[in-house]
């Protein structure tokens, strides 16, 4: 049984995220195999790019039902990124077939995935804080709102907007209050870029992995 996987769905830079888990001592694997998905104990889902294209993959790859599986089984699952956005339920990003109709997603956080105001420079790219809605093992020990909270680094064009405000974990201010941190049970989602944010982003993992103990007991 493995321990933690990180998902391959060919949309992330699984490099990265792979040597930042490793850092904070954890032992993951990487694959794309819905077996070995199924007998995880958690779950790290990364991703960048485009909404569409990615869901088409997960969808090809034969890997939803085994991504809601394992959200149903209650692992501690953490999306980053594009993987934050495809835990939604539909995004306004058009897909490559320019059909119009809204790209779906897993639906584990009802929602929708949007995209900035044509007044914001976009792609949103660079550092930024984020400010927890509540305490929360995901951010133990990272800067919190009343101090204006951590930086962690972001790119991205498109923001979740969860239906559920208790779904809703932390926000961070572009131009306006956007939700850049979810969670429902031990499914937890983060917009930035953990494994790119340097000592606040190797907490942040860290602090999941203690989750992921947690869990076990």
């Amino acid at each position: 049984m493995s321990s933690l996987v990180i998902i391959d769905s060919e949309c992330a830079n699984l490099s990265s995220i792979y040597k930042a888990v490793k850092y904070v001592n954890l032992e993951p694997v990487i694959s794309d195999d819905s077996k070995t998905i199924a007998s995880a104990r958690a779950i790290i889902f990364p991703g960048v790019g485009s909404f569409a294209h990615a869901a088409s993959l997960i969808s090809r790859k034969r890997l939803t039902g085994s991504l809601l599986g394992a959200i149903t089984a209650g692992i501690p699952f953490l999306g980053i990124c594009l993987g934050m956005q495809l835990l939604l339920s539909r995004s306004e990003e058009i897909g490559s077939d320019n059909s119009n109709k809204p790209a779906e997603g897993l639906n584990a956080i009802p929602g929708e995935v949007k995209r900035f105001p044509a007044e914001l420079p976009v792609p949103h790219v660079g550092w930024n804080r984020v400010m927890p809605d509540h305490e929360d093992p995901l951010f133990r020990g990272l800067e919190q709102s009343s101090n204006g909270g951590a930086y962690f680094y972001f790119t991205h064009s498109y923001y979740a907007q969860p239906r559920n405000q208790t779904h809703i974990l932390g926000y961070t201010d572009y131009g306006f209050p956007f939700t850049s941190a979810v969670k429902k049970g031990n499914l937890y989602g983060v917009q930035f870029h953990p494994e790119k944010s340097g000592p606040a982003g190797l907490r942040l993992l860290s602090n999941f992995g203690n989750i992921i103990a947690d869990n076990r007991d």
